[in-house]
């Protein structure tokens, strides 16, 4: 019984199958993934940042229209008030020193 006791006395550990290490395997998948992820969330920066600043020139485009109408109404009102006879009357009389004609300097055309 000694000899059988010593034999006992030695047992190996159990082996430990190692399995093979599937995260180096799946590494090139990964950075793919991560890759195209980027590249994604990247695009949608850029289109939201596209958006905004074409929001900014839609509105800098609305206030050059309206500010371009606000002066043509203005210069409209201009025209009109120095289209009036009375004051171009005036300037005739007063500057210009035009008077009405007799009725010696009119002459009717037939």
């Amino acid at each position: 019984m000694a000899n059988v006791k010593a034999v006992f006395t030695k047992v190996a550990a159990p082996r430990i199958l190692e399995a093979p290490d599937l995260r180096w395997h799946m590494f090139p998948y990964l950075m793919v993934v991560m890759v195209l992820l980027t590249l994604v969330a990247l695009f949608h920066v850029w289109s939201r940042v596209k958006v905004i600043d074409m929001n900014f020139q839609i509105t800098e485009a609305d206030r050059t229209i309206r500010d371009a109408k606000q002066e043509a109404n203005r210069l409209r009102l201009e025209i009109a008030s120095l289209k009036t006879p009375a004051r171009i009357e005036e300037i005739a009389k007063g500057q210009l020193g035009m008077v009405l004609p007799s009725e010696q300097q009119i002459i009717v055309v037939k």
